[in-house]
């Protein structure tokens, strides 16, 4: 796992995604994603939870948030 630190603004590239820290408060960070439009991004929990449930929650993000 690569670690690193970043303020509010900056950003990490991976290929022709952005991450960029929106906001930190806390213990909680906020992170804007910038992606192409075919490339899907879920939360961590809708891949790692039970299979019945991620076939569920996979379906229906036709949203990107």
């Amino acid at each position: 796992m690569l670690v690193l630190k970043r303020k509010p603004g900056e950003k990490i590239l991976v290929g022709e995604i952005a991450f960029e820290i929106v906001e930190v408060r806390g213990n909680k960070v906020r992170v804007g994603i910038t992606a192409p439009r075919e490339q899907q991004i879920l939360r961590g929990e809708l891949v790692t939870g039970p299979p019945a449930e991620n076939a569920t929650s996979v379906e229906n993000t036709g949203s990107r948030c």
